[in-house]
């Protein structure tokens, strides 16, 4: 795998974020769901959440402390991007805002994510990709400073989770097939848990399926949680923006001042089960837009931003630690 490769797939792994943020940020709105059924395109008011900017900030630590994440980095990023910065806003998880609050009363990881509100969201997960990409064919690394990382505002399966994605980034990155890199993913969740009992109901009703389009219904009634949608009694009106997702370019949690970027204008038991068979036809969405901007971030509005450094900054991060002859 050339250096390009790496580069493209760590572009590709964040702006698949950011995008699948939108779409599922647009799918939990009933008047889309009326009006839509299942969403296959991003309208205008599409727009990331939490999730992808606190995958911008993950990046950002990492790149701050050289790819070599510890506890002590994770504090300080934290105080540095969202503590001076006036705490978390709107639209920011619930163990984000119970994290930032423990820090302030100096209550540190693990138990500033152990003595937490719900620290068994997929809040960690969301955010973890970046350390899958500079821990690129490295899933057990990738699963240790996950823990670092996700320790700081959850615990128990919101960790699990979060290691789980980050192995399976890491395998995904260095090319490996999706069987695999659902492996990877299992093998760090321990079987007695609840995420790994959810994660073999989901699986069981997609290998009933055989297609996405044939397992989603099942998946939404079996596994979805109504308290993180909004019902049509209490919908909210779809707000004016530029077109989308507005993740990728607009008023960030990471402005060009943190990014150093030109704006633009726009031992533990494995869950591991038999292989399964994960060609299910996928489709690009139709109707895709230009980004060119977004609403008000979870820390206010911001200079517009673009995802071209996080990548390249991630895989040098990850090519700084092969010797020579690239092992």
């Amino acid at each position: 795998m050339t250096n390009s490769d790496l580069q493209d797939r760590a572009a590709g792994c964040l702006v698949g974020l950011a995008v699948g943020d939108a779409y599922g940020d647009l799918g939990r709105r009933d008047a889309y769901r009326q009006r839509y059924g299942i969403i296959t395109n991003l309208y205008d008011d599409a727009r990331s959440t939490d999730d992808t900017e606190f995958a911008m900030l993950t990046a950002q630590t990492l790149i701050d402390c050289g790819g070599d994440l510890t506890t002590e980095h994770l504090i300080a990023s934290w105080h540095k991007y969202i503590i001076s910065e006036g705490g978390v806003a709107e639209r920011g998880g619930k163990p984000l805002y119970g994290a930032v609050a423990n820090l302030e009363r100096g209550i540190l990881p693990p138990f500033s994510g152990k003595d937490n509100v719900q620290n068994n969201d997929d809040g960690a997960a969301m955010r973890i990709a970046p350390i899958g990409i500079i821990c690129a064919g490295e899933p057990a690394r990738a699963a240790a400073l996950a823990q670092i990382e996700s320790e700081i505002s959850h615990a128990a399966d919101g960790i699990w989770a979060a290691q789980a994605v980050a192995a399976s980034v890491a395998v995904a990155v260095d090319g490996g097939s999706p069987d695999v890199i659902i492996e990877a993913g299992l093998d760090v969740i321990p079987h007695d848990s609840w995420l790994s009992r959810a994660m073999q109901r989901a699986f069981a009703i997609c290998d009933a399926a055989g297609t996405i389009e044939g397992a989603w219904e099942g998946l939404h009634t079996q596994l979805w949680t109504p308290v993180h949608s909004w019902p049509p009694k209490r919908s909210r009106k779809p707000t004016a923006s530029s077109s989308s997702p507005a993740a990728i370019s607009g008023a960030g949690c990471f402005g060009p001042a943190t990014l150093g970027v030109t704006p633009t204008p726009s031992g533990r038991s494995s869950a591991r089960s038999p292989a399964r068979s994960t060609a299910w036809p996928l489709s690009r969405p139709n109707g895709s837009r230009k980004c060119a901007g977004r609403p008000a971030s979870v820390y206010g509005s911001r200079p517009a931003w673009t995802s071209l450094r996080p990548p390249i900054e991630l895989t040098r991060l990850r090519d700084a630690r092969r010797a020579p002859d690239g092992t």
